[in-house]
């Protein structure tokens, strides 16, 4: 195990939590979305609107596949789970943690966010039904399911941390 992916939907808190367990754990912290900024040289409203969802999903396999091998966190997007080539390759270069928050939660945090192109264009219904189709290819590449729901970040990532060490027998 090299890599701790977190997955979940946008929202969920991969990148507050990857913070933090970076801190506790130590290692390096990587935001997909903020290194694939950094590399395309354009925001991911910009990347979606110049190239398309597709040209994006493409560049996010190709991050996978290249990105530093070290240990390390990484907080992937929202829709990287979708792919099944990203999936495969999550689970065989890390340890992949769902972040399984509710539509509720999510929805308190996302809506107003201006940096998440998918959330400007649709209904609160249809976040929330993709909420629940993308949930299924979280739990496909998932070996832990970290529920959210009532717990602190503090919590949420002692917990991420305990299962971390228990795998690496620490």
């Amino acid at each position: 195990m090299r890599k701790i992916y977190l997955v979940g939907f946008m929202g969920s808190g991969k990148s507050a939590i990857g913070r933090r367990l970076s801190y506790f754990l130590k290692l390096p912290y990587y935001d997909m979305d903020t290194e694939i900024v950094r590399r395309e040289k354009m925001t991911i409203p910009e990347i979606f609107e110049q190239k398309g969802e597709e040209a994006f999903r493409k560049i996010e396999t190709e991050f996978l596949m290249d990105f530093r091998d070290e240990f390390c966190i990484i907080a992937t997007g929202g829709g990287v789970a979708m792919n099944p080539k990203n999936r495969k390759i999550m689970r065989e270069t890390g340890l992949v943690l769902f972040l399984d928050a509710t539509f509720p939660d999510i929805w308190k945090r996302i809506h107003k966010d201006k940096n998440r192109p998918i959330v400007q264009r649709s209904t609160k219904q249809e976040l929330e039904d993709l909420y629940h189709e993308r949930r299924k290819y979280y739990k496909q590449c998932t070996h832990i399911s970290v529920r959210t729901e009532n717990r602190s970040l503090r919590q949420i990532v002692e917990y991420c941390g305990f299962q971390v060490n228990r795998l690496k027998g620490e």
